[in-house]
């Protein structure tokens, strides 16, 4: 098939072929739209046919870097493409990106399940599996065309014996508005400092809400008018995914983190959401707080690179070294977050 490549400058345009195909969150034009208000730029390609219909898209970021290497190329949990037309979708992006930017690398995560065939197509000539992780591929994803007993009969007793007890407190579990997102992001501060790790500035977290709409979702746990746990996600027309949250003490000690999550998953059921991603399982005590709410966990295609410079090689030796500078000027811990480099691994 002969495909073309056009920039989309069209929001609602976008937004519906990203939700037509069944796309993920982070590919929305608000997620573009945030991230390049924050040191990103973005340009949103569609792949067409040779009728003019379309078999693919991608959002694409990217970032400046050091000289030689110009900027690297990234797509988040994306590209979308039709079913028997992976390989060439990824072709044309990839073609597209390196002849318009010249990018040394387009490096993608694609919400594609490791043992699908469009992560097979990854596997043809030039794609190269890389460890330089961003999202966690390994992660724990609920069907939410399933009924909700059925979803609590896949959860370990304890939790829905807490998600229980938790209802019953002094607390109330409901959307948050933007008027209190300060108190979620005080929430936020005190999680990160006592975990050790990284975060945005305020503006950043303001932006996303903002920008993405009704499609992020804030939920929290309030005690009188006070937030005291809260989870905030993205959604779009067939995914949920979790980025933030956090609990102050008050939120631990009366486990207000089990009634949230299911708070937060009903909610998007009832949205007619049919995907909901708890974003990525790491060997830690938030991982086994996640693992209580399915039976089950799920393998995603993981990080590839297309090298689009000859200085790939050199690129790809460089920035491992220059993460673990990062990490040392900055005083972080041993373990960098997967999700974002250069920032310590955190939990919800």
């Amino acid at each position: 098939m002969s495909l073309s490549v056009e920039v989309c400058t069209d929001r609602n345009r976008w937004d519906s072929e990203v939700n037509a195909a069944g796309g993920h969150p982070m590919q929305l034009w608000g997620w573009g739209q945030t991230k390049a208000a924050h040191s990103w730029t973005v340009e949103r390609l569609l792949v067409k046919g040779s009728a003019g219909d379309v078999v693919g898209s991608a959002q694409v970021l990217f970032r400046r870097l050091p000289f030689p290497f110009r900027s690297l190329a990234y797509v988040a949990r994306g590209p979308q493409a039709a079913e028997g037309h992976s390989t060439e979708v990824l072709d044309a992006v990839a073609a597209f990106t390196k002849a318009r930017h010249r990018p040394v690398v387009l490096s993608i995560e694609p919400d594609w399940r490791q043992d699908s065939g469009q992560a097979t197509a990854l596997g043809a000539a030039w794609w190269k599996p890389s460890s330089n992780t961003i999202l966690i591929p390994r992660t724990l994803i609920l069907d939410l065309n399933r009924s909700e007993e059925e979803l609590l009969a896949a959860m370990t007793k304890k939790t829905r014996q807490y998600i229980r007890k938790s209802s019953r407190e002094d607390l109330s579990y409901r959307r948050v508005d933007r008027s209190e997102l300060a108190q979620c992001l005080a929430v936020y501060r005190l999680t990160a400092a006592r975990a050790g790790f990284g975060i945005h500035t305020d503006s950043y977290y303001l932006d996303l809400f903002d920008n993405l709409g009704e499609d992020s979702p804030v939920f929290g746990a309030f005690r009188g008018e006070r937030v005291v746990a809260f989870l905030w996600l993205a959604a779009s027309g067939s995914t949920a995914f979790e980025l933030y949250g956090g609990m102050n003490d008050d939120g631990s000690t009366l486990r207000a983190n089990f009634s949230l999550k299911w708070t937060a998953i009903t909610a998007m059921k009832e949205r007619g959401i049919s995907r909901y991603d708890f974003n990525g399982l790491l060997n830690d005590g938030v991982s086994q707080f996640k693992f209580g709410f399915a039976d089950h966990e799920d393998q995603l295609a993981g990080s590839w690179d297309r090298p689009l410079s000859p200085l790939y090689p050199l690129y790809a030796r460089a920035l491992p070294l220059a993460r673990r500078g990062i990490r040392k000027a900055r005083g972080l811990p041993g373990r960098l977050n997967p999700r974002n480099p250069g920032k310590a691994a955190k939990p919800e």
